[in-house]
């Protein structure tokens, strides 16, 4: 199944962009006739048949459509303090969305070392990831101050990951239905006291991830397939 990203597939014909036609037909060698999956990243699994094996413009004929392509019933939202080191951040978002992610935020906290990052290049990680692992929803990604994230809007589970107190709930013990959840991990140097005692204020549970001592992106990607496993086992 090779599967490609167009963020409108709703006519009968499509023309893959030059960058996807060629991988589709000088790297894939897909010719005229031969089969592949196109998805919007809202849903949206479509299959269909080349026409024109053009490698700078190759058209397809969608012969079918489904929608809500391998959509949970439960949402997921990872929000992290960005790493100094962006790398890590890339390889984050890459794995989260393998895993199964629906929104990503990136939290600037008092600690954080990055206050800036490139989302554009974090948006065509994450369409990669999309279909490598063959899903159909494209997670949003956006970054803001912790303040403002406290702001927002969350119908659901509410944890936040931080290193000090004893009074944390394991996250397996916290993630005990099949809700939406959220889950907030801080930067290298963990959250300001303030923070933690902001979040609480503001609904958020505290857990722990154990007694190891993991990296930002460790302790992220640990949580999004916590919540995966435990949430699709409920």
């Amino acid at each position: 199944m090779q599967l490609f990203y167009t963020d409108n597939i709703e006519s009968e014909f499509y023309t893959l962009t030059e960058e996807e036609s060629k991988h589709c037909v000088r790297v894939l060698r897909m010719a005229v006739g031969d089969k592949l999956f196109l998805t919007d990243g809202r849903g949206t699994l479509a299959e269909a048949c080349i026409v024109d094996a053009h490698p700078k413009r190759c058209e397809v004929r969608i012969e079918n459509r489904k929608e809500h392509y391998g959509e949970r019933p439960y949402r997921l939202h990872l929000a992290v303090a960005p790493t100094k080191n962006i790398a890590r951040m890339e390889w984050l978002v890459e794995k989260a969305v393998e895993i199964g992610i629906d929104s990503i935020t990136f939290v600037v906290c008092q600690h954080s070392e990055r206050t800036t990052l490139n989302i554009e290049r974090l948006d065509k990680i994450a369409i990669s990831a999309m279909k490598q692992s063959l899903k159909a929803y494209r997670p949003s990604i956006e970054t803001m101050s912790f303040d403002m994230f406290m702001q927002q809007k969350f119908d659901g589970l509410r944890l936040i990951a931080h290193c000090e107190g004893d009074d944390r709930t394991p996250i397996q013990s916290a993630l005990t239905e099949r809700t939406n959840v959220l889950v907030l991990i801080g930067p290298e140097g963990d959250f300001s006291p303030q923070e933690v005692s902001t979040a609480l204020d503001n609904g958020f549970i505290a857990v722990t991830l154990g007694n190891s001592r993991l990296r930002t992106e460790t302790a992220a990607l640990y949580s999004v397939v916590a919540a995966n496993l435990i949430s699709c086992h409920n």
